[in-house]
């Protein structure tokens, strides 16, 4: 006879509900949404032109027009592509729905690269900008000493989660940062801008050198990832369409304008001379206030030197926050398709953030940040961002044919028709541009060659090993709920063991979930003895026609051990819980689930009903007003009342047969 289970299951079915629930909202509009936009573009200006105007010398305007032509066909295909699938992080989505699992990790893994670069490389400039108010703030250990401690800043408030309060700041910083770059272009071109100074020192293959053209190209790309933040707060953009075509059009506006109008100002005002410019050697940790000093009259030099210095300071930080966000966002992305270890991806239990690897990648940064190097660490970040962007332009063509029908908010415009679909132009020139730029970072940049394919090796290795050791495909998509993901307060698990069948059906691993949820408490590390037990049983019902020993199919068994390793990777994913696997021949289902509980000792029997049932959402099984032939199957039925522990019989909720299962109880007799 099973013994009753009073107020078990539904307390165990609200506590899935309740962790269920993200508590990121559809808060972000378009003002913010700019914000997270701009401020790495900004910032790039801030960091990288002393680094390009090292290489392309005269021809600095060029490449940052030619920049930001490639921005604007970025960004047409980012926006195309989260109106589509407005799911946390970029290209990795897109590719995820154009291609599959493995090309969707290579295009996360290389953003997570350029996330981490970006983080090190805005908090190290910062120090240098700090270093006009007291010059040693600029040495070495002092600019090292306070590099980590923004890093330390940007951690923890990642951690915590943006709030209102943060975001109008975000706001604020990017006014007043437009309008200090627009008063500056407006100012130098007036002052410096002449045709002599722009084109006398340009002499094209050897003052730059194509090579060195090439790579200032890639460089001023490294911005971009600012559409990778902004699409991976896709799920919680509040934004219409129209709405989203002006951010397009005003971003991409600021961007040309902005970019093109300090290039010609940095290259008059510290103009090149025998194929050397100051920008490139005195100012290159900080271009802007090299600008800012050749301003006159004097008093207004030094005024607008500070004032850079400040603004640049704050914006380097913020853009800092803007990497470390979309990386959070990608984490998550990662961490619930499987592409990466969910420990890694694990959530802070009150802030519902990927706090593990906020926290790691913090600390990769700050070991970054002490190469002070910004040549090197600008090369390896160029290998990632052209990477991701041809996967995302290409992802977008490939989306036309394969999701015609679907949805499209934003649809990149200019399109042809070509092989029955519409084949976007634009798109097809970026991923051309960029992965003619990814070669380019190889060819003339020896860091990111030998760095940049040692992450994807080490990524694609670690992706490889953890798919196969979970015996998931390489190329299929495989989530792990949310809920794994929670770093939950510790609680009195419920039951000691459990043993849960499994039949092979959709919804074997919501089963072992159930378990999990019903074992999984006070975490234990892995040489202690009390950990809580899952028996996963997989089921072979041998007919009377052939013999209990008979042979069975191959086909079969790699089902069955498929299966069990599955149970066995979801289950443990929750603290304090080990699952054993067995297989079992038998000729009733019922009678074998009830003789191994009984020969196991398990405390509690989970089982999803083995036919069509009218339970709905966990309902309580039982009660005075119905009979369990109406509601289950024979299986089911012998278990409830043949067990001697308690039965939690669960099934999906009304319309959704792969949803999450509410425990639910039944007693004997009904």
């Amino acid at each position: 006879m099973s013994r009753a289970e009073d107020g078990g299951g539904e307390r165990v079915s609200s506590e899935i509900t309740a962790r269920s629930i993200s508590t990121l909202r559809r808060s972000v509009g378009s003002p913010l949404l700019f914000a997270i936009v701009y401020t790495p573009l900004a910032s790039a200006l801030y960091f990288c032109l002393g680094v390009i105007a090292g290489r392309a010398l005269g021809l600095t305007p060029l490449v940052f027009v030619i920049s930001s032509l490639l921005f604007t066909l970025t960004a047409l295909t980012y926006a195309e592509g989260a109106s589509m699938h407005p799911e946390r992080s970029g290209s990795t989505v897109f590719a995820r729905y154009a291609f599959n699992e493995l090309i969707s990790f290579v295009a996360g893994w290389a953003i997570l690269l350029d996330y981490i670069i970006l983080i090190a490389v805005t908090t190290y400039s910062a120090t240098q900008y700090l270093s006009v108010f007291s010059s040693p703030l600029g040495d070495r250990d002092e600019a090292l000493i306070l590099a980590l401690l923004f890093i330390a800043v940007v951690v923890v408030g990642n951690i915590r989660g943006l709030g209102g309060r943060r975001a109008r700041r975000i706001g604020v910083l990017v006014i007043a940062d437009l309008a200090m770059q627009a008063f500056i272009v407006i100012l130098g071109l007036a002052l410096f801008f002449s045709p002599d100074k722009l084109l006398d020192p340009i002499h094209l293959g050897s003052a730059p050198r194509w090579s060195d053209f090439v790579f200032a190209l890639t460089v001023a790309a490294i911005s971009f990832t600012s559409l990778e933040s902004a699409a991976g707060v896709a799920g919680e953009v509040r934004i219409s369409s129209a709405a989203l075509k002006r951010l397009i059009m005003s971003g991409t506006g600021t961007v040309v304008i902005v970019y093109t109008g300090i290039a010609l100002v940095a290259v008059t005002a510290l103009p090149v001379h025998g194929g050397h410019t100051e920008l490139a050697s005195r100012y290159l940790n900080l271009p802007m206030v090299g600008i800012a000093t050749q301003m006159h009259p004097h008093w207004l030099a030094e005024a607008l030197r500070y004032v850079v210095a400040g603004l640049a300071t704050m914006t380097l930080v913020a853009a800092a926050n803007s990497a470390m966000l979309g990386l959070s966002r990608l984490a998550y992305s990662l961490s619930t398709n499987r592409q990466i270890p969910t420990g890694l991806g694990r959530l802070h239990p009150q802030r519902s953030t990927p706090y593990v690897l906020i926290l790691a990648a913090g600390a990769i940064a700050a070991g970054l940040a002490a190469t002070e190097d910004l040549d090197f660490l600008v090369g390896i970040y160029a290998f990632g961002a052209m990477l991701a962007f041809t996967i995302a332009h290409l992802s977008i063509c490939r989306l036309r044919y394969s999701e015609p029908q679907r949805d499209r908010p934003y649809r990149v415009p200019l399109s042809i028709a070509w092989r029955s679909g519409q084949l976007p132009l634009p798109a097809v020139a970026g991923a051309l541009i960029s992965a003619a730029g990814w070669v380019a970072v190889m060819v003339v940049h020896e860091p990111a060659r030998y760095v940049g394919l040692g992450w994807l090796i080490a990524g694609l290795t670690l992706y490889v090993v953890y798919r196969r050791a979970d015996e998931t495909s390489l190329l299929r998509r495989v989530t792990v709920s949310p809920e794994v993901l929670r770093a939950e307060p510790p609680r009195e698990r419920d039951y000691g063991s459990i043993l849960v069948p499994l039949f092979g059906t959709a919804l074997d691993e919501d089963i072992v979930q159930t378990a999990a949820l019903l074992v999984a408490g006070e975490p234990t590390d892995d040489a202690a003895i009390d950990k809580a037990t899952i028996e996963a049983l997989w089921i072979f019902v041998i007919p009377m026609s052939l013999p209990i020993d008979a042979r069975l199919p191959e086909a079969q068994i790699k089902q069955a051990r498929q299966a069990l390793a599955r149970a066995k990777a979801v289950g443990e994913e929750y603290s304090g819980v080990e699952v054993a696997t067995a297989m079992v021949r038998t000729r009733r289902a019922g009678y074998a689930i009830v003789d191994e509980a009984r020969r196991r000792g398990v405390e509690a029997i989970v089982l999803g009903a083995e036919e069509p049932s009218l339970i709905r959402g966990g309902a309580r099984l039982g009660g005075r007003g119905g009979r369990l032939e109406n509601f289950v199957g024979d299986a089911t039925k012998y278990v409830i009342s043949k067990a001697n522990c308690r039965v939690i019989v669960t099934a999906p909720a009304a319309g959704d047969a792969r949803g999450a299962r509410a425990p639910s109880t039944a007693s004997s007799p009904l």
